[in-house]
C-alpha cells in the first residue's frame, strides 16, 4: 500500500481534493502544487516506481521461498487503484492468506494505520474469509538501514579528512500534525531511531534529524522543518550537507522537490555542497529487505 500520485496533470485537482477529504483546493494552493510538479519535470515518478517495486517484490518473494505462490496487489491511498481495490480483486482471486506492508518503515497512527484499516474494513465488508496480517513497521530492517548506510560509507570515502569533519548529515522523514503526540504516537522515535541505526551502522556522528513536506493546514507541524534547520546549521560552517529522506522509499514530489530544490536552494544561499543519497526504488537491497519484511511476518 502507498499514497499514489497523479499520473497526468489532469488528475491533481482530483488527487489533491481526495487529500483534502473531499474539499477542493483553493485556486491558489492548486497552482502552487501544480507548478511543483511542473518544476520536477511535469509528473512524479512515483507510480511507475511502486508499479516496479511491486513486481520485484513479487518475484523476489516467488524466488526465495517455493512452499506458496505469492501474488503483489498494489493499494493506493488518494488514487486508483484504490485500497478497497486491491482488497476486491484479492477477494476475486480467492486470496485467504494476505499480508499488508505500507512503502513507509515508519508506523503513525495517524497515517500508516490508515491504510490498514481501510484496507480490514473491505475486507469485512465484502464477508471475504481473507486473513491479513497487518505489518505495522519495518524501520529496523537489517538491510533497509544496510541500504543507507552502505551509501554514506561510500560517500565518506570521497571525501577528504577535512571535508568528512565538516559534512553533516541529515535525515528526514514526512512532517505530521503534532496532535499525534497527544495520543502517544510513535513517529518521531521511529524516525530518529532510523537515523541513529544508519548513523551507527556508517560509523557517523555528525548527524541530525529534522522535517519536510508539512501539510499546508492551520495545525503545528512536528519540526523543526530541514530549511529551517540548515539555516541553523550554517552558523557551523558546514561545507557539505548530505540528505537522506529516511521517511521515504522512492523519488517523489516530496524528494525531487522538497529535497532536491527548496533544499538544494538553501544549501546553495549558505555557499556550502548539497548531496542527497539515492532513494531505495527498486535497489536489489532493499527489495531484498521488504522480500525479509514479509517471510518474517508470516512465520510469526
Amino acid at each position: 500500500m502507498a499514497y499514489g500520485t497523479p499520473y497526468k496533470e489532469e488528475d491533481i485537482l482530483r488527487y489533491y481534493t481526495d487529500i483534502r477529504h473531499g474539499h477542493a483546493p483553493t485556486q491558489a494552493l492548486y497552482d502552487e502544487l501544480a507548478g511543483r510538479y511542473r518544476d520536477i519535470g511535469g509528473i512524479s515518478p512515483l507510480a511507475r516506481i511502486t508499479d516496479a517495486q511491486a513486481a520485484k517484490l513479487q518475484a523476489s518473494l516467488n524466488k526465495t521461498q517455493t512452499d506458496v505462490e505469492y501474488k503483489v496487489y498494489i493499494g493506493l491511498k488518494h488514487i486508483e487503484p484504490w485500497i478497497e481495490d486491491a482488497v476486491t480483486e484479492m477477494a476475486a482471486d480467492g486470496i485467504s492468506e494476505a499480508y499488508g506492508i505500507v512503502l513507509a518503515p515508519q508506523y503513525s497512527g495517524f497515517s500508516t494505520q490508515t491504510y490498514h484499516s481501510r484496507a480490514q474494513a473491505k475486507i469485512d465488508e465484502l464477508g471475504a474469509d481473507i486473513k491479513l496480517t497487518k505489518i505495522l513497521r519495518w524501520y529496523e530492517e537489517p538491510k533497509f538501514i544496510a541500504f543507507w548506510a552502505n551509501q554514506i560509507t561510500a560517500l565518506n570515502a570521497q571525501f577528504s579528512a577535512e571535508q568528512q569533519v565538516k559534512a553533516m548529515f541529515v535525515f528526514s522523514a514526512h512532517s505530521l500534525p503534532v496532535k499525534i503526540l497527544k495520543d502517544g504516537d510513535y513517529y518521531p522515535q521511529e524516525v530518529k531511531k532510523t537515523a541513529a541505526l544508519i548513523a551507527e551502522k556508517a560509523g557517523i556522528t555528525n548527524y541530525v534529524v529534522g522535517w519536510q513536506s508539512a501539510g499546508r493546514t492551520a495545525d503545528e507541524w512536528i519540526g523543526p522543518d530541514v530549511l529551517d534547520l540548515t539555516r541553523e546549521l550554517s552558523k557551523e560552517n558546514y561545507t557539505d550537507y548530505i540528505y537522506a529522506p529516511v521517511g521515504f522509499v522512492a523519488e517523489h514530489l516530496e524528494v525531487l522537490y522538497d529535497n532536491d530544490i527548496e533544499c538544494k536552494d538553501v544549501v546553495a544561499e549558505i555557499g556550502a555542497n548539497y548531496h542527497r543519497l539515492k532513494m531505495p526504488n527498486t535497489d536489489p537491497l532493499f527489495i531484498e529487505a521488504i522480500t525479509d519484511v514479509v517471510l518474517k511476518a508470516r512465520v510469526k
